[in-house]
Formats: C-alpha cells, sequence, structure tokens
C-alpha cells in the first residue's frame, strides 16, 4: 500500500487537479485506495495542525466552533468520560479527536495491513465517518 501512495500522490498532485488525485486509479482496489487516502489525510492534517496549534490554546480558544452559531460536542461512546456530547476547548477537541481516528487507522479488523485480508463490509461507511470528523 506505500507503494501505491508514493506512486499516486506523485502522479495525481503534480497535475493540480484535484478531482484528478482523488479519483480512484484505474486496477486499483477502493478500500485501498480509501485506506491510503485516509491515512494520508490524517498525517497531513497532523502535520498542518501541529504547525499552527500554539496559536490556539486553552485560553484562546475555549470553544470549539465555526463562529458565533455553532458549536462542536465531542461524543465517544467507548470512552466513559466523553458518552454524552461534551463541551471541550478547541485544541482538547482537536487532540481528543486525532487520538480517535488514531484508534481507527491503528485497528487492524478496521484498516487491515496484511496483505489479501479482507475490508470489513461496512469499511466505506467508516471513512464516511472519519471523513466527516476530519
Amino acid at each position: 500500500v506505500n507503494k501505491l501512495s508514493v506512486e499516486i500522490l506523485k502522479s495525481s498532485l503534480a497535475t493540480g487537479d484535484l478531482r484528478e488525485a482523488v479519483k480512484v486509479p484505474d486496477g486499483y482496489d477502493i478500500n485501498d485506495w480509501l485506506s491510503v487516502t485516509v491515512v494520508d489525510l490524517f498525517n497531513q492534517l497532523n502535520l498542518i495542525y501541529g504547525s499552527m496549534c500554539e496559536d490556539c490554546t486553552e485560553k484562546t480558544c475555549p470553544i470549539m466552533n465555526a463562529g458565533p452559531k455553532y458549536e462542536y460536542l465531542w461524543q465517544d461512546s467507548e470512552v466513559e468520560r466523553y458518552k454524552n456530547p461534551t463541551r471541550l476547548s478547541a485544541p482538547r477537541y482537536v487532540e481528543v479527536l486525532m487520538d480517535w481516528v488514531d484508534r481507527q487507522l491503528a485497528d487492524e479488523s478496521i484498516f487491515p495491513t496484511t496483505s489479501g485480508k479482507p475490508f470489513p463490509e461496512n469499511f466505506k461507511n467508516t471513512v464516511k465517518t472519519i471523513g466527516h470528523e476530519e
């Protein structure tokens, strides 16, 4: 999969066409492509956030929001303290979000890394959920 990632990213991003960059290349399994793309997006977002996180602190960004009308609450049924929607500061929200995505990516039953191991039937829905959260 890593070879696929490098080959495709080199060829598709060089065009400057985002539609081409996210298009499943001929001959590749869509689940393999989704897996590579989600992992790459996660890594890119981590780098971007890391370069700007010092501007948004618990004090300067006490609420995760998108302007005055929209506030984001965190909920994670797998973590006791977040079983109910919970208000978090923006940096804490991003931290738990990235931890959650990292757990999904590291779960071999969701993102298999062994060649020939099938993806779960709900894989596309999982990818959509991750995309929605990120």
